[in-house]
């Protein structure tokens, strides 16, 4: 496929599509003594089975897919790093597999395309060539749970750096005419934002903007009802954009530290919307915990640990998601999936987790 290569934004954006806007503040992270923290323990209630890639650090970032017509047949997506994107079904099984590459972080929307059919685009950071960003995009047939390849869109202007692709995620439309946005962080801190669009019956992605952190992130996730997107710079903070303003300034919702209960790196993470409230929460890597924000105000509502029970915990996790909602009877309020840095003696796997089972051990309304 072609790349896409025109830029239709307003001259407001003009600004930003030469270089990158600079996020002020972003400094080192407040000293903590790691043995400070304390978290509750929920168990994992499932598992997928291990990704191909053995005896190195290979399965990295879910997605899940909530089938509304039979939840209890929705659907995880899960990359492996070295190999390719995984399609689970929520016993875990394997139902399908891309061999696609270096696939590092996923995410998924469901889009209404030129014909008027609704399909689901996934997305990926496609670092199979770390001089070239890309993304690697795919359409899921939920009902068959089968992935189909569209291609590895080149999506950077002209002249722009040699640049790897980190981390991903996707948030709805913000103009008309396209599909969604894509949002790929590079290696570097670069934030590149872009239009995917149709035309021909071909999926392709238009450069529209980027922002720069100063060190390392990786994890993302839009809000799309509040048009807000979150990123973690891994040894600092999680930052949070206006999507709907030209140069979105950065808003720091919790930094590495104590009082945030964050220890280095801030990994992946996800969105929820629950009892009036929208929920972020983060993989705090360095102590194999997760931490729950009010996403509005940054006000901490609590940290847990995945362990106990009868499948095994979860330690150094890098890509998680969250989906709130039926998925049948094993998780009637919402599904956790957090992906597992050490499921020895097998390969790196995904943990499955009741999110009632979380509200229940922290105690949350």
């Amino acid at each position: 496929m072609a790349r896409v290569s025109s830029i239709s934004l307003a001259a407001a954006l003009a600004l930003l599509l030469g270089g990158c806007a600079s996020v002020p503040g972003s400094a080192g992270p407040e000293p903590v003594a790691k043995a400070s923290y304390t978290a509750v323990d929920v168990a994992a209630q499932g598992e997928t089975e291990p990704v191909g890639t053995s005896n190195a650090d290979a399965a990295d970032d879910p997605a899940i897919w909530r089938n509304a017509a039979d939840p209890a047949a929705s659907l995880v997506l899960g990359t492996d790093k070295k190999a390719g994107l995984y399609v689970y079904g929520l016993d875990g099984k394997v139902r399908d597999f891309a061999p696609a590459g270096a696939l590092n972080n996923v995410d998924l929307r469901e889009v209404r395309r030129a014909d008027g059919s609704v399909t689901v685009l996934v997305g990926a950071s496609d670092r199979s060539d770390r001089a070239i960003a890309k993304i690697a995009l795919f359409t899921l047939d939920g009902t068959r749970a089968k992935l189909t390849s569209l291609s590895a869109q080149a999506f950077l202007p002209a002249g722009h750096a040699p640049a790897e692709a980190y981390g991903f995620c996707m948030g709805g439309p913000l103009e008309l005419g396209e599909l969604a946005r894509a949002y790929v962080v590079l290696k570097d801190g670069e934030v590149a934002e872009s239009r995917l669009v149709e035309r021909g019956g071909a999926v392709g992605a238009q450069y529209v903007r980027s922002v720069k952190l100063a060190t390392q992130s990786e994890g993302c996730v839009v809000d799309d009802a509040a048009h807000r997107l979150y990123v973690a710079e891994e040894d600092v903070a999680i930052w949070r954009f206006d999507l709907r303003t030209a140069q979105p300034p950065a808003q720091a919702i919790a930094r590495v530290g104590k009082r945030d209960g964050l220890v280095d790196d801030i990994e992946g993470l996800a969105i929820g919307h629950q009892g009036g409230r929208t929920l972020l929460v983060a993989s705090s890597q360095g102590d194999s915990a997760y931490v729950i924000f009010d996403a509005d105000t940054g006000a901490n509502l609590g940290r847990f640990r995945i362990r106990g029970g009868a499948i095994g915990g979860t330690s150094d996790t890098d890509g998680i998601e969250l989906s709130l909602g039926d998925f049948g009877p094993a998780w009637p309020g919402g599904l956790l999936v957090v992906q597992d840095g050490d499921n020895a003696p097998h390969a790196q796997n995904f943990k499955l987790v009741s999110w009632d089972a979380v509200r229940t051990a922290l105690g949350m309304d």
